[in-house]
């Protein structure tokens, strides 16, 4: 996908279709009502100009026709006509102006690509207001949605159903000296999107813990910057990764520990990113069974490390500077056969602590204990890990919305706004300490997960035990975020690339 800038009018460009963006018009109160009612969109002077000049009034044949209010979300479009400069045009609402962020633009972008495809067109103008009167920041947040709306997954259909017929976005009345940068960023961003995205959507007889060294490895090669380190079983067996190890050992796939090392001047931070890596969670022995057991499903349970893997990719390009961050996944299969664990086993982690494994279906924390103990011992100012932990954060928040703790105020709330910025969202969540009474045991230090009540907390208070000398710490249950089985906005169905941009915002800001 080719996206430009330039300083053309609408009034002066020619092409295939042309798409404005549009705010609603303020409602009108009504005195017989409480309610204010929504009113039929008024044209600017400008755009009033470029309908009669231009578009053959289309737009306001559109606006009567559908009463099109420039509501967040809804568009209409039509033909404009064979022998006119441009033959089809778009509006699209971005809604109340007041409320209006940087995805609302994302979205209106996206909006825009997807009726182009199915309109067939191949060259496309974009005419959207500016961002918080900031060029740079409005060209991004254009680009990123064209480009995560374009991308579609393809990898494993044999015919191309839907093919790609857009070739050309250019981003009118722009500034190229100012929009060009934010633009090259924005692609550099959304290729970590899609590396997550396929990482998440490939089926796990593609994507296995092999893959992933081997995708860590492709990403230090893209930089000088960066150093990759891949312990083999032998390796994690002598730092005393039991944990891990107890998860890997029925597996014929053998388990990867991967760490990334992303280091560019003098550092005045450092931060590790530790991503869940389970590339097919069966269950174990707790099989997954029965309806709503999800077990086609459990290739995305790797969704943490492909969010890790994917800012990896984009920071390989952005090459921020004064900065290390270290990026660790833990890696392996959950499977089934005799050398599998049992409930009732008892696991050590590489920190000493024991623990009962009272159903092996909540295997990804036992991964994430030996991933977050190599991480504290790194000498770092903050740790994020990444992670479909739990179902009940998917029951407590939604499939769209992502799960937050952590024992530092600011650290969340610097997660909370480079989320925010992205357009992701995380709702904090509370790391209730009396709650980890239920994870005591009799036999071992504690057991691996407690009753249903508040699993999501009793998960986040587990992995807690694993950051003993890091004072700043967050866990992200992204369990639900990562997978959508509908298109909307700019995702598409399947793998998200869900916390790929949070966490590039979190580290270049």
């Amino acid at each position: 996908m080719n996206i430009l800038s330039s300083v053309t009018a609408p009034q002066a460009w020619h092409g295939d279709a042309l798409a404005i963006a549009v705010f609603a018009s303020p409602k009108s109160s009504n005195e017989q009502s409480e309610k204010p009612t929504k009113q039929p969109l008024q044209l600017s002077e400008s755009l009033k100009n470029l309908d009669i000049q231009v578009l053959a009034c289309t737009l306001t044949d559109l606006i009567t026709e559908s009463e099109f209010t420039g509501e967040i979300g809804a568009s209409v479009g039509g033909r404009v006509g064979i022998d006119y400069a441009i033959r089809k045009v778009i509006l699209i609402g971005m809604g109340d102006p007041a409320k209006a962020n940087a995805d609302v633009w994302r979205k209106a972008a996206a909006s825009a690509v997807k009726w182009a495809n199915k309109e067939k067109v191949k060259k496309l103008a974009l005419s959207f207001p500016t961002y918080n009167q900031d060029v740079n920041l409005t060209a991004q947040a254009i680009a990123e949605g064209v480009l995560l709306a374009a991308h579609q997954d393809k990898r494993f259909k044999s015919k191309n159903a839907n093919p790609q017929f857009l070739e050309q976005v250019e981003v009118l009345e722009t500034d190229p000296a100012l929009a060009n940068p934010a633009i090259a960023k924005a692609q550099q961003i959304v290729d970590g999107v899609i590396l997550a995205r396929e990482l998440v959507s490939a089926p796990a007889n593609i994507v296995t813990p092999i893959t992933l060294a081997e995708t860590a490895v492709a990403i230090a090669n893209e930089s000088e910057h960066f150093t990759a380190k891949i312990l083999e079983q032998a390796e994690c067996e002598a730092l005393g990764m039991g944990a891990f190890l107890g998860v890997a050992r029925a597996s014929d796939i053998p388990p990867k520990f991967i760490h990334l090392t992303y280091s560019n001047g003098t550092p005045k931070r450092k931060l590790a990113i530790v991503g869940k890596g389970l590339t097919f969670d069966s269950g174990g022995l707790n099989l997954k069974t029965g309806i709503g057991s999800s077990i086609e499903l459990m290739k995305t349970d790797m969704g943490g490390s492909a969010a890790a893997l994917g800012a990896a990719k984009a920071i390989a390009q952005l090459q921020p500077t004064d900065i290390e961050v270290h990026f660790i996944v833990a890696t392996c299969e959950n499977m089934v056969n005799g050398s599998a664990m049992r409930p009732g086993d008892i696991l050590t982690a590489s920190n000493g602590k024991t623990i009962e494994v009272n159903n092996t279906d909540a295997e990804g924390r036992l991964t994430l204990a030996d991933a977050l103990v190599y991480a504290d011992k790194l000498g770092v100012d903050a740790i994020v890990d990444l992670a479909t932990l739990t179902g009940a954060c998917v029951v407590a928040l939604g499939e769209d919305i992502g799960g937050m703790w952590s024992i530092d105020d600011d650290f969340a709330e610097a997660i909370a706004k480079a989320a925010k910025d992205a357009g992701e969202k995380f709702w904090r969540m509370p790391l209730e300490d009396p709650y980890f009474d239920q994870l005591k045991s009799v036999v071992a230090d504690f057991k691996n997960t407690g009753s249903r009540a508040g699993g999501a907390i009793t998960g986040a208070l587990f992995l807690k035990q694993f950051v003993e000398k890091t004072k700043a710490w967050a866990h992200l249950d992204v369990a639900g975020p990562v997978w959508t089985e509908r298109e909307s906005g700019y995702n598409n169905a399947g793998g998200t690339g869900f916390a790929v941009r949070t966490l590039v915002n979190l580290i270049i800001n």
